[in-house]
């Protein structure tokens, strides 16, 4: 899935080029689900440190509620949504991101479908963090705040239905047969999509893709 991709090239030198307010520069990268926002973030980073610009990618995965916490709330089949997240601590993680030399966060594992601790390092010499997640930029009051700490925002811009075709898609990988794919996408991915496609802040640069 590259042949949406953007100039890179182009793309690395405007992050190059934006102001860092503290010691490391943090650039979100925010869209749906299935927008494409990790394969951009791994290409973006690995072309900013092939040109000598120490880089690396967090995602905000890591930050998935315990299943033990959903499951009372009724949120469990809702995982996922804006409300299934811990958005204050990944406010403090991006604040620690920015400012802090070593910096261990959580990754999220998706073969045991829970958020690991620690698993995840960022050391003294990264400049630039791409962070990558769906609601970095959702005009609610526990995401809002996050946009405080973005010294350049980037959005992917992804039609409904190209969206809804890579999601299914995506679950017949995981194993789902088609009506079971189709009804795990259009259940939960699909609300999620509309959220950010409707609730999104404007971001600094936009990258728009067609192809599913």
């Amino acid at each position: 899935m590259t042949r949406w991709l953007p100039d890179l090239e182009a793309l690395a030198g405007q992050v190059r080029a934006a102001p860092r307010r503290a010691r490391r520069r943090l650039v979100a990268i925010a869209g749906a689900p299935g927008s494409g926002k990790s394969t951009l973030a791994e290409a973006l980073v690995a072309t900013l440190c092939k040109g000598g610009h120490p880089a690396a990618v967090v995602p905000m995965d890591g930050f998935h509620l315990d299943n033990r916490l959903l499951e009372p709330r009724g949120l469990l089949p809702r995982k996922g949504a804006p409300e299934t997240f811990d958005a204050a601590g990944f406010g403090r993680l991006a604040q620690a991101l920015a400012a802090e030399d070593t910096v261990y966060y959580p990754l999220f594992d998706r073969g045991r479908d829970c958020a690991i601790a620690g698993a995840g390092m960022l050391d003294a010499a990264c400049e630039t963090v791409v962070l990558e997640g769906n609601y970095l930029l959702l005009n609610r009051p526990e995401w809002s705040p996050l946009r405080s700490f973005w010294d350049l925002s980037i959005s992917l811009s992804v039609p409904l239905d190209v969206l809804e075709s890579r999601l299914i898609a995506r679950w017949r990988d995981h194993g789902l047969p088609e009506d079971a794919a189709r009804t795990r996408a259009l259940g939960n991915d699909i609300p999620n999509a509309r959220a950010v496609l409707a609730e999104s802040a404007a971001a600094d640069i936009v990258v728009t893709s067609g192809a599913a």
